[in-house]
């Protein structure tokens, strides 16, 4: 109790951002786990098979590998979640409080705001991001997370836990800086009676949804390349765009764009509304 009266704000916006982020990962891993084994599934099947879709591969994962198997991955999307979304939020608190103390930051400040913050926290959560696709896509038979870490190491280099770095830049950087402008944006246009009643949370959490449901469109085609690097670490950026395109045109691009959309969406409103919601129970402005 004491640590939390002395604490730094910014330690306190990492706190919070931590608890936000074990919630959401803990809710909506098995849509994250889908999502990956849509984009890397390497199909042979003919023009005109059936397609696989979310609700297939569900079926498939809960049939092959029991219902626990959905949750297939959640130790590395806790090391990297709960201190990558602390670091997020503290990165972001830290920025806005330095340029933005007086007066509420513009559109494109939000973007920026947004974008450098997961920027921060995308290149200093990497490595655990690169295992986490591994277990997910289930190609790779690791035991644990550190394990995992040894193994690449040993076997590929230091160097291929920063696989997909640029990818994965492409993607988190715009999603973030766009998930924040529209966020605020949208949240800044609500009635004055509804942000200051108790509905505000709900509220919040609305215009959380609309945010990441086109941020999460726009950056999917960065997201199906980010993986395929992540999982096949000697593919470059370039070749593993060319490779997509090639073998499934444009459509390519989009394969895991449901469950993505679902989980980020949900994974994110969720996040900021407690993460706000705790910072106003210590009396900091978010």
């Amino acid at each position: 109790q004491e640590f939390n009266v002395t604490a730094h704000p910014a330690i306190k916006a990492f706190m919070c951002g931590s608890l936000s982020g074990t919630c959401s990962t803990l809710l909506f891993q098995p849509l994250d786990l889908v999502k990956t084994r849509l984009q890397t599934l390497h199909s042979n099947m003919k023009p005109g098979s059936s397609r696989v879709g979310m609700v297939t591969m569900l079926r498939s994962v809960v049939r092959t590998e029991k219902l626990l198997g959905l949750w297939k991955g959640i130790s590395p999307s806790f090391v990297r979640t709960i201190p990558g979304v602390g670091i997020y939020f503290s990165t972001y608190y830290s920025l806005k409080q330095h340029f933005f103390q007086e007066g509420r930051p513009g559109a494109l400040d939000a973007v920026l705001l947004g974008g450098g913050a997961r920027t921060v926290a995308g290149v200093f959560m990497l490595p655990v991001t690169v295992i986490k696709t591994r277990f997910e896509c289930g190609r790779y038979s690791y035991q644990s997370v550190t394990g995992a870490l040894r193994s690449v190491c040993r076997t590929e280099g230091p160097a291929a836990l920063f696989s997909g770095l640029m990818a994965t830049l492409l993607r988190d950087v715009p999603f973030s800086g766009i998930y924040v402008m529209f966020y605020s944006q949208t949240k800044a246009s609500l009635p004055k009676e509804i942000s200051s009643s108790s509905s505000a949370p709900l509220a919040n959490f609305g215009c959380g949804v609309m945010a990441g449901i086109l941020a999460s469109l726009i950056t999917q085609p960065a997201d199906v390349v980010k993986t395929q690097v992540q999982v096949n670490p000697q593919l470059r950026t370039a070749e593993a765009i060319r490779i997509i395109y090639m073998e499934h045109k444009l459509q390519g691009f989009f394969r895991g764009a449901v469950p993505r959309a679902l989980r980020r969406t949900m994974m994110a409103a969720m996040a900021w509304t407690v993460y706000e919601q705790m910072m106003a129970q210590m009396g900091l402005k978010s």
